[in-house]
């Protein structure tokens, strides 16, 4: 058994920590954040990472600075930050394509979604279009799917490329309405768009800030949107599930994570900011005019929703018999 002054001396330590913690917690960040973005610069995910790196900065006095580290469908970026230390000073900008869909499409990846990142917050949220060239006869929801049925295998979807959001929003459409559409990636959503603008494809499922100023100046038609709700910036375009196709719902969502085991003190502290953060007139300003909506969620929140979205494009992944290409 071990004597007293080995008891009193782990006690002391124990004392110790927990009085620390919220002195640790008060004096992060004591130094310059990385905040990696799995992207290169310009995109979705850095234009959410700038942004919210910018907001700390000045909520906290110390500067977080983006380090873009794109390829490999994300998981260079990954890799890079779970193998950094888990001291607070390395945060990573993720998504549905690193945490929910790369790793049910990659018959390896070097990273768990679940059990290699500590979740800090969601940050913004963006819905999908269903967006046609006008020359398609469907005015709605209900008119394309009944067009699909009629010609299947002939109406012609385009996307950012293989596993993308957007994909697995058509795969999902198709599946949940029954209809055969033939999907045509690119690469990139405006290669897409331009494509879909020029009537060589018919349908896309977009992401808001890539068609909004097209589909609301009528070079393309928007049917419906992805999102459970309507969204604030195209009130008058009705929701997937309101046309005709209930319990459809997918959008496009970006998140803070941190390596695990960074102290929870800091994973507190960050999330307090955020949360402060998205109370902030110019950052959302800055985010809505890129058609996102700033989102803030406890980590926990979003540790259960990871999981959910996980098992969720997991299944669609497996019922499609979409392959790593």
């Amino acid at each position: 058994m071990p004597d007293s002054r080995t008891q009193h001396s782990a006690f002391v330590i124990l004392l110790a920590s927990l009085m620390g913690a919220p002195a640790f917690a008060q004096n992060y960040p004591a130094k310059t954040v990385r905040v990696i973005v799995p992207y290169p610069p310009g995109g979705g995910n850095d234009i959410i990472g700038r942004a919210v790196a910018d907001e700390l900065s000045r909520r906290t006095a110390q500067q977080f600075f983006v380090d873009n580290r794109p390829g490999a469908s994300t998981i260079i970026g990954a890799e890079l930050a779970i193998k950094a230390p888990p001291d607070g000073y390395t945060l990573f900008v993720s998504s549905q394509t690193t945490l929910a869909i790369v790793p049910n499409l990659k018959t390896r990846v070097p990273y768990d979604p679940t059990r290699d990142f500590e979740p800090v917050s969601l940050l913004a949220t963006q819905p999908y279009l269903v967006v046609t060239h006008p020359s398609l006869p469907a005015q709605n929801v209900v008119q394309l799917i009944a067009l699909a049925k009629a010609r299947p295998g002939k109406i012609v979807y385009a996307s950012s490329g293989i596993g993308t959001g957007g994909h697995l929003s058509g795969e999902l459409f198709k599946m949940m309405t029954h209809t055969d559409m033939l999907h045509v990636p690119y690469k990139g959503g405006s290669q897409a768009a331009t494509e879909l603008a020029g009537g060589h494809v018919s349908v896309m499922f977009a992401t808001m800030s890539s068609v909004y100023q097209q589909a609301m100046s009528g070079r393309l038609r928007p049917l419906a949107i992805t999102s459970a709700k309507r969204s604030p910036a195209a009130p008058q375009v009705p929701t997937v599930a309101e046309s005709g196709v209930p319990g459809y719902e997918t959008v496009q969502w970006i998140a803070l994570s941190a390596p695990r085991g960074t102290p929870k003190p800091v994973i507190d502290r960050l999330h307090a900011e955020l949360a402060a953060s998205v109370k902030s007139p110019e950052l959302r300003e800055r985010l809505s005019s890129q058609g996102y909506d700033p989102e803030v969620c406890t980590p926990q929140q979003l540790a259960d929703y990871i999981k959910l979205e996980f098992a969720r494009f997991g299944k669609l992944i497996r019922a499609i018999n979409l392959k790593d290409e």
